[in-house]
């Protein structure tokens, strides 16, 4: 009932609601990848869209990594599922935007083609670059839903200080570099998806270092960040961030101590989704400039819409 009254007169509360359950969904299909390849089960359906040569399903000869790795297949139908119903909700919404709604779409767009992507990998028997590839797609899906609820909530018009906006725009930058690096450290370490899977041929301890370089870098940018932000609304967005950021630091230099249990190698994944959504969250409060003109035809945004950081 709740679902169809939310998608039957949307409101302003109901769209952002979705938006951020497209969100987690995306942060959630991001963890059970990461399982698959941290349990080896990254083969488990060795072929793609079928399990197996015969049939859609894993057989009991495939084992636990075979129920793994579909599991993680039928999430992406959760995820095609949750993203559709965004994509409904913000196209009837009274207060939508063109803009709005070719952001839901795009979103809408993405989870299939990420599916493809997944297929890809398993073609190619976890090629580690096709790998990178397949989460940092998935990374962009959690920015673009983030990106979306900001916009359904609204944003305030204030006046930044100088030189705010170029270090946040640095920052984000390098967020992406970050966990590009952090892909490409994985695909030369020990989590391959399969004991068969290719590595990237990199050593993994010089990776490791040049991605914790990226990560110095970052927070002494998200710092800046802060301290030129300190008296306005977005300082509390940036303490956040820098919050996420060196939590996720930490976990990072205790896995590579203790080498890489699973279980810290896992909330480093759900870190970084974190990281994303952080980051462009700061990003779109000091950078983005709001459309202040809507689509002939739509109806005012509702009075809830207040601005909120």
């Amino acid at each position: 009932m709740g679902v169809t009254a939310s998608l039957r007169a949307p409101g302003q509360r109901d769209v952002e609601r979705w938006a951020w359950a497209a969100v987690v969904a995306n942060t959630v299909i991001v963890l059970t990848g990461g399982l698959v390849r941290l349990t080896g089960s990254g083969l488990g359906c060795p072929t793609w869209p079928q399990c197996t040569d015969t049939s859609f399903v894993p057989h009991r000869a495939l084992g636990v990594h075979g129920v793994i790795e579909f599991g993680n297949r039928m999430l992406t139908y959760v995820l095609i599922a949750v993203v559709i119903v965004t994509f409904v909700a913000v196209w009837r919404w009274a207060g939508s935007t063109r803009e709005l709604r070719r952001l839901a779409l795009l979103i809408a767009l993405g989870v299939p083609f990420q599916g493809v992507i997944g297929g890809i990998t398993v073609l190619t028997d976890l090629n580690p670059w096709v790998v990178s590839l397949h989460l940092i797609l998935s990374m962009l899906l959690v920015a673009a839903s983030m990106l979306l609820v900001l916009r359904v909530r609204g944003l305030g018009r204030d006046v930044w200080p100088p030189y705010a906006k170029p270090v946040v725009i640095s920052a984000y930058v390098v967020l992406w570099v970050v966990v590009y690096l952090g892909t490409i450290v994985t695909g030369a370490g020990p989590h391959a998806g399969d004991a068969e899977a290719p590595r990237n041929g990199l050593d993994p301890h010089v990776m490791s270092h040049v991605h914790a370089a990226s990560v110095y870098v970052l927070v002494v940018l998200t710092v800046a960040a802060y301290v030129l932000l300190r008296r306005t609304p977005a300082a509390r967005v940036a303490m956040v961030f820098l919050a996420i950021e060196l939590a996720q630091g930490t976990i990072g230099f205790v896995q590579y101590f203790t080498d890489l249990p699973i279980a810290l190698v896992t909330i480093h994944l759900i870190g970084a989704a974190a990281l994303i959504a952080g980051g462009t969250r700061l990003l779109v409060t000091v950078v983005s400039v709001v459309p202040t003109t809507p689509d002939l035809g739509s109806s005012p945004r509702p009075t809830d819409a207040s601005p909120s950081r």
